[in-house]
């Protein structure tokens, strides 16, 4: 057990390693990984045949790996950033910093770790290298790619994020596959882009979970860590020259996460893969797989070096790492106040917030500061080749792909339309034997009526239930859509087609029970219209749920929006309160014409009238009145072809589909404006995200 007294402590005079004081040709990193940190060495000739190959795999030094890095240099990326800053405004209308001057680079062939306690800024560090930063956030400095001013694009970068967002009906073998199909470009066979998952998969150690399910809700799927590395899969896939990582071990246990890093930092090196990681509290075996270390604390920069290097930069400070420690332990305990007020009771030399600015300070007057900025200004000097954007497939492949995939998950999810198939049926049962053989007397008129009311309202109402599970496959798109997987012109598309089939199988079999048991008009055509213009009413209110899922994604919000749209346009449809009594401001004019239950009424009453006669039972009329008579005097009908209603709620459908796509795409557009608008700043940033792919 560990019986050092509790960090941070300061020692005046600490004894360094003296077979430490070498210099680095290639600092920060070049031999980062060659020499385990000081505290931990081991010995070699205790090392056996196996462990000294995997250390040769992962710690190339000299002669060999000078001329890996200069063909590194040549193919990958350099990222550099300098005097980066980053603020969020407050609530009272003020900036509040998060980042505050860091400079540092990332080379090809390298892993950088940015390591911090929690809150410390490592995220929001490699959302503004990635250039994802949202709005209400600003942020100066200069953000080079081989130092040229340019933007990130699809096949240069890849972005693992925190959250696994994953389509849960899917197996594991499924999402990589597919993701593979997406992004992967046309010029391969489906033979090699099928190898090149299988590899994947095999690379994150996940060929036993292949066939397993994600899982959600309905299925118990595989594990945290697992959904973890699959999202590290998805995203590899492409081999991508620069690759952004936040807490790629989070759920892994300790061998888990040494087997993911370390086939990571073996494809940085094969690939020539500049990899970029926040990494919170990474195993002493994970710690030496770093080339190079940022340690953060509270949006300032402790340490920048090589990571071998980190415990004599402690050391030299007071703080050395106890033997026998993790030495990441050692450095986030000495950097993290959040307990200071509990511990303050203990006996200590310092605390850690003294212990931080004494770093901060050490650090900026250090030598690793000088070599950092000394290596930006060599990488300004010498510009490298432009980033190009990478191979994709084709925009007809995606969509096909995409097609392909959302049809599987809407198959497997119950409660995407299975569920309401279900409900659809036993409200259709209702409604047909309430409306039991409804006949063809004067009172029927109504009856008849308010079914189709019923039918149109209610029914289609009910296609706000498949929201959630809408809500979902928004998310995982929003996440694929930000790393350039495709474009939203493949995702409506291909969204719109799947759900064909569930939306016809909706609307002909629930539609059918109550038609047929109501007793409406009998022949097929008749039916044929019912069931079309019920299906095209579902496929706009589909739609109009895609623009609310737009704007509100909280499943929950964006419920109770939906539901309340759509009672507006119910009310001024033309049944609660007949066209001509409507109010002309407002209700008549444009809300009347604007809701697509005014076409589904009169489309639904024109079918089943025209060409009826019924009984007249109003004093000093005829003996009889025609259906025709009914739809104009009765329910003030517009007394145009009903294929004219059907062709508006076509028309209507396309629109809503078109309006989403406008959104997600103006949302892309205009949210970097106003982010530009709102912070003004002397020196703005020069590097942003752009995913490059297809519209």
């Amino acid at each position: 057990m560990d019986t050092s007294p509790n960090v941070p402590r300061w020692t005046p005079n600490p004894t360094r390693d003296e077979n430490n004081n070498s210099t680095h040709d290639h600092f920060p990193f070049g031999d980062s990984t060659a020499v385990p940190p000081p505290l931990h060495q081991r010995s070699i000739s205790s090392m056996s045949r196996g462990s000294m190959e995997s250390v040769a795999i992962t710690m190339p030094s000299g002669d060999a790996y000078k001329t890996q890095d200069s063909m590194r240099k040549d193919r990958g990326i350099l990222l550099t950033w300098e005097d980066l800053c980053v603020s969020a405004e407050s609530g009272k209308g003020n900036n509040v910093p998060i980042l505050s001057g860091l400079n540092g680079f990332a080379r090809p062939g390298e892993v950088l770790a940015i390591m911090g306690p929690s809150g410390c800024g490592k995220s929001t560090l490699l959302d503004t290298l990635a250039g994802r930063l949202g709005s209400g956030v600003s942020q100066t400095g200069d953000i080079l790619l081989n130092g040229r001013r340019q933007k990130l694009a699809f096949g240069t970068s890849a972005y693992v994020t925190q959250d696994d967002v994953l389509m849960t009906t899917l197996t594991v073998r499924e999402v990589v596959y597919y993701s593979a199909q997406l992004q992967l470009p046309d010029s391969m066979s489906l033979a090699d882009k099928r190898k090149r998952a299988e590899d994947t998969i095999d690379e994150m150690g996940l060929t036993g979970a292949a066939n397993t399910r994600i899982g959600g809700w309905a299925h118990k799927g595989i594990s945290g860590g697992q959904k973890r590395r699959v999202s590290i899969c998805m995203e590899i896939l492409i081999r991508p020259e620069l690759l952004f990582l936040d807490e790629p071990t989070s759920g892994l246990d300790s061998a888990a996460s040494y087997h993911v890093m370390s086939r990571i930092a073996k494809l940085a090196r094969r690939e020539g893969m500049t990899v970029v990681a926040a990494i919170h509290q990474p195993s002493s075996e994970v710690f030496e797989l770093f080339h190079g270390l940022c340690l953060l604390a509270y949006g300032k920069t402790v340490y920048f070096g090589a990571a071998k290097d980190t415990s004599e930069f402690f050391a030299s400070n007071g703080f050395p790492c106890p033997p026998l420690r993790n030495p990441s332990d050692h450095f986030l305990r000495t950097i993290n106040n959040d307990f200071d007020k509990e511990e303050n009771a203990e006996a200590r030399t310092t605390n850690a917030a003294q212990a931080i600015q004494h770093l901060v300070n050490s650090y900026k007057s250090s030598s690793h500061a000088q070599k950092v900025l000394q290596e930006i200004a060599e990488i300004r000097q010498v510009e490298g080749a432009a980033v190009s954007k990478g191979g994709q497939a084709s925009f007809l492949t995606q969509s096909l792909v995409l097609t392909r995939r959302s049809f599987v998950n809407m198959y497997r999810d119950l409660g995407y339309y299975w569920l309401r198939l279900a409900i659809y049926i036993a409200l259709c049962i209702c409604d047909g034997t309430i409306f039991h053989n409804i006949g063809h007397s004067y009172g029927s008129i109504q009856a008849r009526g308010s079914m189709l009311m019923f039918v149109a309202s209610f029914l289609t109402f009910m296609a706000i239930g498949g929201f959630p599970s809408f809500v979902e496959d928004m998310k995982v798109f929003e996440r694929e859509r930000l790393n350039g997987h495709y474009g939203v012109g493949s995702f409506v598309i291909s969204n719109s087609i799947s759900a064909i089939p569930y939306l016809a199988l909706i609307s002909v079999i629930p539609g059918a029970i109550a038609y047929y048991l109501t007793g409406l008009q009998r022949s097929v055509d008749h039916f044929v219209y019912f069931a079309l213009l019920l299906f095209m009413c579902m496929m706009l209110v589909e739609g109009l749920m895609m623009i609310v899922a737009s704007i509100v994604p909280d499943f929950l919000m964006g419920i109770i929006t939906g539901a309340g749209l759509q009672g507006v346009m119910m009310l001024s449809g033309g049944f609660f309160r007949l066209p001509n009594d409507l109010p002309k401001p407002v209700w008549r004019y444009p809300m009347y014409y604007i809701s697509f239950h005014k076409y589904t009424f009169q489309g639904f009453y024109k079918n089943e009238f025209l060409g009826l006669t019924f009984p007249n039972n109003q004093v000093g009329g005829s003996p009889t009145i025609t259906g025709e008579e009914i739809c104009r005097e009765i329910w003030e009908v517009e007394m145009h072809n009903k294929w004219i209603d059907f062709a508006i709620l076509f028309g209507m459908v396309v629109l809503y589909r078109l309006l989403f796509f406008m959104i997600v795409k103006t949302t892309e557009k205009v949210k970097p404006m106003i982010k530009g608008w709102k912070f003004k700043a002397p020196k703005e940033s020069t590097h942003d995200s752009n995913s490059g792919s297809s519209p």
